[in-house]
């Protein structure tokens, strides 16, 4: 499996999507959203002044949603405008991180759930719903700092990364976009979480895993099929074309 390095500088690499034939990421703590070409060339969508962003997405009509890290809101960019799409305050316990959005517009986004790098005690989050329209429902209330987040193509399956509890969760999702049936898809190996991470095409799950320096393809139950060590965390992943990308950090500072 041949590996080379596609873009390098990165401050910290986050929330990583393949949209339009590229592959769009989150500079994090640079505050930028950049669209990365196969050919490794890169330029800045945009860029936050006062917060950091994290997941991203898309809704129907092509404008881009940015997870706003600190702020816990959820930002609407038309190509022009940065506007505020949803405000998840009064319900993410702590800072929002990474998020998917289905083809309806309806966006899943995790939090932290605790002061994770002031050494608080970990404690269960929220998986939140933002509906196309802006208004906010919590799903669950007791997953384990969800972070990387897909859903299968034909959106009847959420599967969402639980970092603190070393897993891989499943839900049903129903057609208004409600959770039901939460259940274990996968445990990671014994000292591997999941931070970001994709599906492929045959329906395996590729989990960045930072403690291990590695990322791993599992199937439903938990057998791994794949392992790709790397000299680095692996904080995050994403399938594009015929490649894997992965974004990596020695450290999430």
């Amino acid at each position: 499996m041949a590996e080379q390095v596609l873009i390098d500088g990165l401050c910290f690499g986050e929330g990583p999507r393949w949209h339009d034939d590229a592959l769009w990421l989150s500079d994090m703590h640079d505050r930028r959203v950049l669209k990365v070409q196969p050919d490794g060339s890169a330029e800045t969508v945009i860029t936050l002044e006062d917060d950091e962003p994290s997941g991203l997405g898309w809704l129907p009509d092509g404008e881009l949603l940015i997870v706003s890290m600190r702020k816990r809101q959820l930002l609407r960019f038309d190509g022009q405008q940065l506007q505020l799409h949803a405000d998840l305050r009064e319900l993410a316990s702590w800072y929002c991180n990474d998020m998917v959005v289905d083809g309806a517009g309806r966006a899943y986004v995790g939090n932290f759930g605790f002061d994770l790098h002031q050494g608080a005690e970990p404690r269960p989050a929220e998986l939140i719903r933002v509906n196309p329209d802006g208004s906010v429902v919590v799903e669950d209330r007791e997953v384990m700092f969800p972070n990387g987040t897909v859903i299968t193509p034909d959106g009847r399956t959420l599967i969402v990364g639980e970092s603190f509890g070393g897993r891989l969760t499943a839900y049903d999702v129903a057609a208004d976009g409600s959770l039901s049936n939460k259940r274990l898809w996968a445990e990671l190996p014994q000292g591997a979480v999941p931070d970001g991470i994709c599906l492929d095409e045959q329906g395996g799950i590729w989990s960045a895993s930072p403690t291990s320096n590695e990322c791993i393809r599992q199937v439903e139950g938990g057998e791994v099929t794949h392992r790709i060590a790397l000299d680095r965390g692996a904080f995050a992943c994403m399938i594009g074309g015929d490649n894997l990308y992965v974004l990596t950090s020695s450290s999430s500072d």
